[in-house]
């Protein structure tokens, strides 16, 4: 966009990660002109990666979906038949269409026949209605988002362990902590905000602070460790419960908080007296000499504070990996106390926001389940509806939904705000599902994507920037997001598009809001007296004194910045009263009665958290001799998920134009493959053809892959044309760190190949 004067300036959140950074945005003639970072937001103090800096180039492109579009031969059609093409339709017609098929399908197949996929990039309020409509009216509870793809562990980690969802430290834990166990999470690239953090704080004082980094490839992040583990893809749980082993023996556990906060630890010190630190560390692949110096920094740390993301969660062992984090800190007391906690990062900008909505196909809002009779009653009350409305069968998750499209289980889906056929696994899998529906619905702000030329009817979203609403990032914090510019042609905001086919399917009495405030203050009601209590905010609230943490009970809540501050000797206080200068450390509803004479803290029935043993299971596909190798997949620090909105910036592209595979020397070696040669990768699944980087930053025997490129780039571009769609057994997500793998020059390139080498001897003879 042209330099010039900004008109205003407004104050914002990212659209991008989990971090929640604060943007100050300038208009100019009614566009979005200038991005910066805002010093006023507390969850980033100024700070900025480079995706939201170009952002204003990437809003209204001439992709932007303007108005509602039909394929005329209609739903159940082939989405690629000439006569199949999409036209302009008006907003009634198709609302109409959409709202008259759902009841048909119902009618004929039952609610369960009926599916939604969302994202962790809906507002709050997204979530809210999208679920009502399902979950409360429709009578399905399959509405599941790409969350599921992102944080589903993590949120049955701190259930199982803790008895409820929720990070309990903050941000501002950083700035105190001396130990740091990055695990699973390529933060220098993922989440490079916080990254920064830690780095300014090791800076800051570099002989006390130490940094543990444990991931299968030395990455950015590794750059900063004292202490690097390199260990197996998949061999998490036992480098923990190594770690675990190590602490008890050498004394640096705290056993009065043990005895006083939590259960099962005993069977956990039964069923790691089995296994030596040696033998850990030979799975694991590291030194058992590293394997004790990290218990050590860990135990010996004033403040202990462990990150980790889609390299733990990602996986058919994702919430044993989760709980066996969770397992150090209450061994050492490093929970509810400054500078300390088990810290899990989402990887989009409401995925936290999504968890407290119900965004997930077990859940209802305000962290309730489906299974629980009390909740589904409770949230019934509030919508208006008849006991039982509510189905006690969770639905289908991610992976289920769409391989129960596939064999025509599912009948229609409507997927909002998330490009899964790039995104999710075995892509040859969902894109069965995609054609074999009779009714898909895509609400999207771009065409064409992956997923958009599948859909039957196409609906225009108003993007960020065009939409105002509430997200909270991965601290707890809520934020509102102003709308700052009139939305591009007729697009509409998500939650308004679905309440208005709630309305045309005759459920207009439930869908009255005029506004998205309107949603947000009846979505507070479901989160009063929950941990994630809500009831002290409102819109007007967060506009005059911008963010908040939850839980806030009352409107003179100051936040709370962290959960469990109760566990150190401090009672938990009435409404009113106040500790910490004008902050209260626990709001009342979380405490109650637990064993006779003690205070409940968690969330548990006697108010004590949950050690639990966790095994060792391996990945779904070890390596074997046909797929010698063992793919892991991950992001880019310039690019975001499918690349909609990055990838069209030529800056963010720089770094990478095209599908890289990182493979180690010795296997490049073994299969004469040379930087720069174009390799396939081959898998049960399907192909890739990327091009080869080799390096010593990845394992022997382990290879890696971005997973942003989808078949639009290229039918052998997408990274899960390989992975597999393997599942952890409690949380449902899919396994997407690791899947067996060949990998050899791409069959005529050898031609390619020897033309290079020739060149280069020509060169050298010419030097």
């Amino acid at each position: 966009m042209e330099s010039g004067k900004i008109d205003s300036w407004q104050d914002t959140y990212c659209p991008y990660c989990g971090v929640g950074c604060g943007l100050r945005v300038g208009i100019r003639d009614g566009k979005v002109a200038k991005v910066r970072g805002n010093p006023g937001h507390p969850s980033s103090l100024g700070d900025l990666c480079l995706k939201p800096i170009h952002l204003p180039g990437a809003l209204d492109t001439p992709d932007r979906i303007r108005e509602p579009l039909m394929r005329m031969n209609g739903a159940g059609s082939d989405a690629h038949s000439a006569k199949g093409s999409l036209r302009k339709v008006t907003w009634d017609k198709a609302t109409t269409y959409i709202a008259s098929n759902l009841k048909r399908i119902v009618q004929r197949h039952g609610p369960d026949a009926v599916a939604f996929y969302g994202s962790g990039q809906f507002t709050t309020e997204d979530y809210y209605v999208a679920n009502k409509l399902l979950k409360g009216f429709i009578g399905t509870n399959n509405f599941d988002a790409n969350s599921r793809l992102c944080m589903a562990s993590a949120v049955a980690g701190y259930v199982s362990a803790l008895g409820s969802d929720g990070p309990p430290p903050a941000y501002e834990d950083i700035d105190h902590a001396d130990c740091f166990l990055l695990i699973g999470a390529n933060m220098a690239d993922c989440h490079p905000v916080l990254f920064n953090r830690i780095k300014r704080r090791k800076k800051r004082d570099p002989d006390n602070v130490k940094v543990i980094v444990v991931d299968p490839r030395e990455t950015r992040t590794a750059a900063i460790a004292d202490l690097f583990l390199p260990i197996r893809p998949g061999s998490d749980v036992v480098l923990l419960n190594g770690m675990m082993k190590i602490l008890v023996s050498q004394g640096k556990i705290d056993r009065a908080f043990i005895a006083e906060h939590t259960n099962g630890f005993d069977e956990l010190m039964e069923a790691t007296r089995q296994v030596s630190t040696a033998a850990a560390a030979k799975v694991c692949g590291i030194s058992e000499g590293d394997l004790i110096q990290a218990a050590r920094r860990f135990g010996e740390a004033r403040g202990a504070l462990s990150f980790w993301s889609m390299g733990l969660n990602q996986s058919v062992n994702g919430v044993a990996k989760n709980q066996a984090v969770i397992n150090l800190h209450l061994a050492t007391g490093q929970i509810g106390k400054e500078g300390s906690g088990p810290f899990s990062l989402t990887g989009q900008p409401n995925a936290m926001g999504g968890r407290e909505a119900g965004g997930l196909s077990h859940l209802l809002p305000g962290y309730r389940t489906v299974a629980n009779a009390d909740h589904r009653q409770q949230v019934e009350r509030v919508w208006g509806l008849p006991e039982d409305s509510i189905s006690d069968k969770p639905g289908l998750a991610a992976v289920d939904m769409f391989e129960a499209a596939a064999r025509g289980e599912v009948k229609a889906m409507w997927i909002m705000c998330t490009n899964p056929v790039v995104s999710m696994p075995n892509l040859d899998a969902v894109e069965k599902a995609m054609e074999k529906l009779e009714l898909l619905v895509v609400t999207d702000a771009y065409h064409p994507t992956d997923t958009t030329r599948y859909a039957h009817v196409l609906l225009p979203a108003a993007q960020w920037s065009e939409r105002d609403g509430v997200m909270t990032n991965s601290e707890r914090r809520i934020t509102y997001l102003p709308r700052m510019v009139d939305p591009v042609g007729q697009a509409k905001p998500d939650w308004r598009i679905i309440a208005d086919v709630g309305a045309a399917m005759g459920f207009s009495h439930a869908f009255p809001y005029a506004s998205s405030e309107d949603v947000f203050s009846e979505f507070t009601q479901l989160t009063r007296g929950r941990v994630c209590d809500y009831s002290g905010v409102s819109v007007r609230r967060l506009q005059a004194e911008g963010p908040l943490q939850w839980p806030i009970p009352d409107d003179d809540h100051p936040g709370t910045a962290r959960l469990y501050a109760g566990l150190h000797g401090r009672q938990s206080l009435p409404p009113g009263d106040k500790m910490e200068g004008d902050r209260k450390v626990l709001p009342v509803e979380t405490v109650s009665a637990g064993r006779e004479g003690e205070a409940k803290v968690f969330a548990t029935a006697d108010g004590r958290a949950t050690f639990h043993t966790p095994e060792f299971v391996a990945p779904a596909e070890l390596p074997n001799r046909k797929f010698p190798l063992l793919l892991t997949t991950g992001r880019l620090r310039n690019q975001w998920h499918t690349m909609t909105r990055t990838g069209k910036s030529e800056s963010l592209l720089k770094g990478a134009r095209e599908p890289f595979l990182e493979i180690h020397p010795v296997d490049a070696v073994r299969r004469q493959i040379e930087t720069g040669d174009v390799v396939e990768v081959r898998s049960r699944r399907g192909k890739v053809w990327a091009t080869a980087r080799v390096t010593e930053s990845i394992r022997e025997g382990a290879c890696f892959m971005p997973f942003h490129w989808g078949r639009m780039a290229g039918r052998f571009s997408a990274a899960n044309n390989l992975t597999v769609s393997a599942v952890d057994p409690i949380s449902k997500e899919p396994e997407l760190k690791a899947c067996a793998v060949e990998v050899r020059l791409r069959p005529g390139y050898e031609g390619v190949r020897a033309s290079k080498l020739y060149q280069r001897l020509a060169k050298a003879v010419r030097g």
